[in-house]
């Protein structure tokens, strides 16, 4: 009993909130060691999108290192990795025109050979059939809203499935106050920047003395092209126009399966001028003739936005605490030049597994820390993926796009050929991303075109497509500390910034007939759960908690 409800209790081994790669990964490894020791361990996994799945969207460009270890005979199962990696291409854009870079320019690691082109999201769908068939229980469209406590202070389990309040905290009908889900140890694979590691963080100070962490948001469409324009296998990347030399990102287009393209656009979030909208710079990206030329002729079936870690080494936390560990996203392992992640979830997620299975092994108190999966992490390729690139955000920050890449170039080409200690130094990411904006008086304000409908689209037509819906009549899951704040700061000295780092039309202002009476209006119902509000307000007045379970995008294959 955390909030001084009373709330029935189940109780497991092993309680994983969140059913990505990392979560899912975890669960399978600790069915695994039970299996293979001849013992039982209980493991339940906590999803609060409808289905697994339903939340996950990535490139994705799937290196398959980590599920290879985690399920060696993968293929013969059947896993959807279904387009290797036939072409690798890197295009520096400018408005008109473009400059391919040569790959064997291109540090190794920056290659896609022996790599899938695959959905996430039907990625792992199939690990929950695996889990599942291993005795995991996958609770789909059970958000875990707060945390339960021991006396020690230590995380004894999560609260699920508390429905039936309405917008102004009124009992209805349907109410149900949840259930505590309690475990031994507490996995928390939330993804990037989720509410309960937020307060876990804060509680335990993880991120003491580490490096703030830094994100981007990455947006996403799938496109079914005609066979003109369809070249499977095919991986492109880009960076430059439309963004300029201060403003760090670049997007991906990656061929596979039936004609699909997968577009994206990534904006890393410490941008300076507030007047930039990722949305539209993503949506005009697209009149570029190296884009254009493979989506004419073809459809647009889905949408969807989600911030991504980008701190890389310096920002990764503290993994553990009293009775549970980060893993995935929530601590923060992609690679940023990579642009990947899941292989390094899936390995974080087998490690804090074995760390755990250990200590149930041993009988342990169950609310001690996992001490021996922050020295495996420190001794696994996890670490050393991530130190190998650990100067490229930081360049990119520091120096700009041009330069920023060619500094991250030559770091990686020396960590590449075994002269990593010719740079030894790591750089430090500075301000934190909500810092970053600039006042909108000091910035060139940005007009965007029109959608034509065609190649180009709005939030509206695109919220629409990536099939979110919410509960109406619920507590707002995007609240404000200040109601003020976002009047007398954010619209005053930023012009009200949030109506365009939002991915989905969640925020507007809106005022009387006369123009008088600012004030912001937040439609909840449009959120895609991206977090960037949480991430990007100036001054972190807007709070992301979950909403009912099963709210938000449904994903089909992103």
């Amino acid at each position: 009993m955390s909030d001084g409800v009373e709330r029935e209790s189940m109780d497991y081994d092993v309680v994983i909130v969140g059913a990505g790669p990392a979560g899912l990964a975890a669960a399978i490894r600790l069915k695994q060691l039970a299996a293979a020791a001849g013992s039982e361990v209980s493991v339940a996994v906590l999803e609060k999108g409808s289905e697994v799945g339903a939340h996950i969207l990535s490139g994705a460009v799937i290196d398959p290192k980590g599920l290879a270890e985690l399920i060696p005979d993968w293929k013969q199962k059947g896993a959807p990795l279904e387009t290797p990696v036939a072409k690798d291409e890197f295009l520096l854009l400018g408005q008109n025109g473009e400059l391919p870079l040569p790959m064997f320019a291109m540090p190794p690691l920056m290659h896609n050979h022996g790599n899938y082109i695959a959905s996430l999201a039907n990625v792992c769908r199939w690990l929950g059939t695996e889990a599942e068939a291993l005795g995991v229980e996958i609770y789909p469209g059970f958000a875990a809203s707060d945390l339960t406590w021991r006396d020690d202070g230590s995380v004894k389990g999560v609260i699920v499935g508390v429905v039936g309040v309405g917008k102004d905290g009124r009992h209805k009908p349907d109410y149900q106050p949840g259930m505590e889900i309690n475990g031994k140890y507490v996995f928390i694979a939330e993804g990037v920047r989720g509410s309960l590691a937020k307060v876990i963080q804060a509680k335990f100070h993880l991120a003491e003395g580490k490096e703030p962490q830094k994100f981007g948001i990455g947006l996403k469409e799938i496109w079914q092209v005609p066979d003109a324009a369809f070249r499977p296998g095919l991986v492109q990347h880009t960076a430059g126009w439309p963004l300029d030399d201060a403003t760090g990102g670049g997007s991906f287009m990656y061929h596979f399966g039936d004609h699909y393209v997968a577009l994206g656009f990534v904006v890393h979030l410490n941008y300076q001028n507030p007047w930039i909208s990722p949305f539209d710079e993503f949506q005009r990206l697209k009149h570029h003739p190296a884009i254009r030329r493979y989506l004419e002729g073809g459809k647009r079936i889905a949408y969807g936005a989600r911030a991504v870690t980008e701190g890389g080494l310096q920002s990764v936390p503290k993994l553990t605490f009293p009775g549970g560990v980060l893993i995935g996203c929530a601590a923060g392992f992609m690679n940023v030049p990579r642009i990947k992640g899941s292989h390094n979830a899936i390995k974080s997620g087998m490690l804090a597994a074995e760390a755990g299975f250990a200590a149930l092994k041993a009988d342990a108190a169950g609310h001690d820390e996992l001490a021996g999966y922050g020295a495996s992490y420190r001794g696994s390729w996890i670490y050393r993926d991530l130190y190998k690139v650990r100067n490229v955000k930081p360049g990119l920050s520091k120096f700009g796009t041009a330069l920023g890449t060619v500094h991250g170039a030559a770091h990686m080409w020396l960590n590449s050929v075994g002269l990593g200690f010719l740079a030894p130094w790591t750089l430090k990411h500075g301000k934190p991303d909500n810092a970053t904006l600039k006042p909108k008086e000091e910035c060139r304000n940005i007009d965007y075109p029109k959608p034509d409908g065609v190649l180009t689209f709005d939030r509206l037509s695109s919220v629409f497509i990536s099939n979110t819906n919410h509960e109406e009549d619920q507590p707002n899951h995007l609240r404000l500390r200040d109601p003020a704040t976002a009047i007398a700061v954010n619209l005053a000295r930023y012009d009200a910034p949030e109506q365009r780092y939002c991915p989905a039309g969640v925020y507007e202002i809106v005022r009387n007939d006369d123009g008088s009476d600012p004030r912001l209006q937040i439609n909840a119902q449009n959120c895609v759960h991206c977090k960037t509000c949480d991430i990007k307000d100036p001054t972190q007045n807007i709070n992301w908690v979950v909403p009912e379970g099963g709210g938000g995008p449904n994903y089909p294959n992103m």
